[in-house]
């Protein structure tokens, strides 16, 4: 059961007090802006559809389209992205970030197609990579920048 305020329910948290985006309700409160963020983000990083779809998990074009439309927020759908999307979009906008933070502003944005001889591309980009390997490969991507930015 999650409190009210402001008529918004509450975003429940674990203990760790990490978010549980295994609750609907968190999930249901989180979707506009992930949504938000991921239309943002396939824009600056000039992300094809194909692209943006591979990233999310083999979205298919036609939801992605929805998705951009944001017909499927109408109070009448409520639509709620799941706990893989969600980690999807998350780590991708972590990834965002910690490069707008180590690189400039046009570097960040191009590196991720960008051919990288590091040993967790081997000479792929870091798109590549990423769609090859899914949840994992974005999360090692995040971890590789946060420690170059030394974070870890």
């Amino acid at each position: 059961m999650h409190a009210v305020l402001d008529n918004r329910p509450t975003v429940a948290a674990t203990p760790a007090g990490r978010l549980n985006l295994s609750d609907p309700q968190v999930r249901l409160r989180l979707t506009p802006s992930a949504i938000d963020g991921m239309i943002r983000l396939a824009d600056l990083w000039e992300l094809n559809t194909e692209e943006t779809c591979l990233l999310l998990g083999d979205m298919s074009e036609r939801s992605w389209f929805r998705l951009k439309k944001q017909e499927s927020l109408r109070p009448d759908r409520a639509l709620r992205l799941s706990q893989d999307m969600l980690t999807r979009i998350s780590l991708l906008v972590g990834i965002f970030k910690g490069l707008r933070l180590l690189l400039s502003e046009a570097l960040a944005d191009e590196w991720i197609h960008l051919p990288n001889r590091g040993p967790l591309f081997a000479g792929r980009t870091p798109l590549q990579v990423a769609i090859e390997r899914g949840i994992p490969g974005l999360l090692e991507i995040r971890t590789h920048i946060d420690a170059l930015r030394g974070g870890l």
